[in-house]
């Protein structure tokens, strides 16, 4: 039983089984109770699902502060809020991907529900080297910082400029480079037919796996803004893995709910881009004000002022237009 409380990116290995366990067991009962069969998810059905996630992230900060504080816990809310809120122009993009690809949307879900996994093992390489970093190179963190002022004003000045999903490289060169069926073949990612110019049996990807694969490569690309922000809120992995995974889980399963009303978050789009540059100022204004740390309740309060104000105002200003 020892082995259980030996230290792993500073937490006792049984921490990281508890939090994996519940995930696994999440994605079990998912997958092979909920959705066992193919099926298009509704609106009701995505924010139930949605309010699970996101009830089940708020109760495991419960858990956050029996073993780590109040500190730790206020940290672990805000991550998970601006995780939520960054991965919400995510939702743009796989709509876009969905709908290029022609998935049927009783096949989406699945795409998605593979997707966790990589995400599950991607931000955790990407956050265990970052860890690694910023405990050894401490002023990584003014990078992070800076980087991320940037996104928020390149994202500002951006404006509503549109996604253009046919021109992206990556796309044209899976075309070319794997053998790619027409059609869909029900929830199969790889399927064996004819190959109409030897006439033999062959393994052909089916549209399904072109738009995992694009999907989990745009999380990557998003996971660039999104974990540099978290490390600027905690450094603590635990923390940081813990509520990007919590927060990915809810999105994905919200997004059959928001991709019908994503119109009505045209303007979040900007309060993000300020989100953005206030978490990487805060590392700044702890230096000048002479602070250990930029005050987590602080952090956590102003996060849900700008969350808040960009929500209403989109409501706002695209209620008006429908209504005219």
């Amino acid at each position: 039983m020892d082995i259980l409380f030996l230290l792993f990116l500073d937490k006792p290995l049984w921490m990281w089984l508890v939090f994996l366990s519940l995930v696994i067991a999440l994605l079990v009962f998912d997958l092979g109770v909920l959705h066992k069969n193919d099926h298009e998810i509704g609106v009701a059905e995505s924010l139930k699902l949605s309010a699970m996630y996101i009830i089940l992230g708020l109760a495991f900060s419960g858990f956050i502060f029996w073993q780590m504080g109040g500190e730790a816990t206020a940290q672990y809310l805000t991550a998970f809020v601006v995780e939520k809120t960054l991965a919400m122009d995510n939702i743009f993009v796989i709509a876009l991907i969905f709908s290029f690809f022609a998935i049927p949307r009783q096949y989406q879900h699945r795409v998605l529900f593979w997707g966790i996994l990589g995400v599950i093992l991607l931000r955790g390489i990407m956050i265990g080297l970052g860890a690694t970093i910023v405990e050894q190179y401490h002023w990584v963190l003014y990078l992070f910082a800076a980087f991320l002022i940037f996104t928020g004003i390149k994202m500002l000045f951006a404006g509503d400029e549109e996604h253009k999903i046919e021109e992206n490289a990556l796309i044209r060169f899976l075309k070319r480079r794997l053998p790619v069926t027409d059609e869909i073949h029900g929830h199969s990612f790889i399927v064996k037919q004819k190959d109409p110019e030897t006439g033999r049996l062959k393994r052909f990807v089916t549209p399904l796996l072109l738009a995992l694969i694009v999907i989990e490569i745009a999380d990557v690309v998003f996971a660039v803004d999104s974990v540099p922000a978290v490390f600027t809120i905690t450094t603590d992995p635990y923390v940081v893995y813990t509520s990007n995974i919590f927060a990915i889980l809810g999105l994905r399963a919200l997004y059959f709910a928001l991709a019908a009303i994503l119109h009505r978050f045209a303007y979040l789009k900007y309060a993000l881009s300020v989100l953005l540059v206030f978490i990487g100022s805060k590392i700044f204004i702890a230096k000048f004000m002479g602070w250990q740390k930029f005050p987590p309740e602080w952090s956590l309060g102003i996060t849900f002022a700008i969350l808040g104000a960009g929500t209403f105002f989109s409501l706002w200003k695209t209620g008006s237009a429908e209504s005219r």
